[in-house]
């Protein structure tokens, strides 16, 4: 979704009350795909003052991830302060986003805060328990038989000075 601004160049102060309903199907972060479940809907204000627009608000959206640890799809609801700022003269302050021309790409913009608001590892429970590192079994629904008695055959020779039968 773009917003135009062409008609807000030429006034030095303006205000707008926002309430944008981004429909997407999701987007791509790191090789992996985060299909959004629900709209992206912010609620804000775009604001200028001088030759500096300001967005401000709360975006809401409901994405679907995939676990760290069992890589099984799992809902997310996200719930962010947005806080951006424009400009399209080239003053070179690095914490304005320049703007070539009267459009503002909002999906980008909302993308972009989702992604920085993502955790790191993405777990769909606290306490999920992975997949088997031997046979691939999602621990969190049943056990696997595997033993675990894999020992580094670097460490081999310590194992035989504990355990003398």
């Amino acid at each position: 979704m773009e917003l135009n601004i062409s008609e807000l160049l030429d006034e030095n102060i303006f205000l707008k009350e926002l309430e944008l309903k981004v429909k997407d199907e999701g987007f791509y972060y790191g090789g992996e795909y985060i299909k959004l479940l629900q709209p992206m809907n912010f609620n804000g204000t775009l604001s200028k003052a001088g030759d500096i627009f300001e967005l401000k608000g709360r975006l809401h959206s409901l994405l679907q991830l995939t676990c760290s640890r069992c890589s099984e799809k799992f809902p997310y609801a996200v719930d962010i302060p947005i806080a951006e700022r424009f400009t399209n003269s080239s003053n070179g302050d690095e914490e304005l986003i320049f703007i070539d021309g009267d459009i503002i790409d909002i999906t980008e913009i909302l993308e972009n805060n989702i992604i920085l608001s993502l955790p790191i590892k993405r777990l769909c429970r606290e306490d999920c328990r992975g997949l088997c590192q031997k046979c691939g079994t999602n621990l969190n629904y049943s056990e696997c038989h595997c033993k675990d008695d894999d020992i580094d055959p670097r460490l081999a020779k310590l194992k035989d000075m504990f355990f003398t039968d």
